[in-house]
């Protein structure tokens, strides 16, 4: 996650976001480096960074600006709106109150903590 000033466009943080992934784990042998798809609405949708995706191995699944919802993107990128539903549960994160930047990251990564615990506590 990459925390920025409201007034930055979010496309503008997609890259360093993807070169910021760790190894991913997954079946035996050597761990991929990158993931094998990515997922956007149409903010992200931008001939140049399709195209670094693609010369990174990513498939770009990026929804087309113009075109009418519905473009099947919703499957997957619910997963994203429910963590942001869980991360708004708590108020200090869903209005910004913190002037200073590691003031507000630590608050998300306590409350990334305490929704990992509420899981693991209902699971077990």
């Amino acid at each position: 996650m990459i925390l920025t000033g409201g007034n930055r466009h979010d496309c503008t943080q997609l890259m360093p976001l993807v070169h910021g992934v760790g190894p991913i784990r997954g079946k035996r042998g050597r761990p991929r480096r990158r993931p094998r798809r990515l997922y956007a609405d149409r903010a992200y949708d931008f001939g140049c960074y399709r195209r670094e995706l693609r010369a990174l191995g990513i498939t770009p699944h990026i929804a087309a600006r113009g075109t009418p919802h519905g473009s099947g993107l919703g499957v997957a990128r619910w997963v994203v709106e429910r963590t942001f539903a869980w991360l708004h549960q708590f108020k200090r994160l869903r209005i910004r109150y913190e002037r200073r930047a590691d003031l507000h990251e630590g608050l998300l990564q306590l409350a990334c903590a305490l929704i990992c615990y509420r899981k693991l506590q209902t699971s077990l």
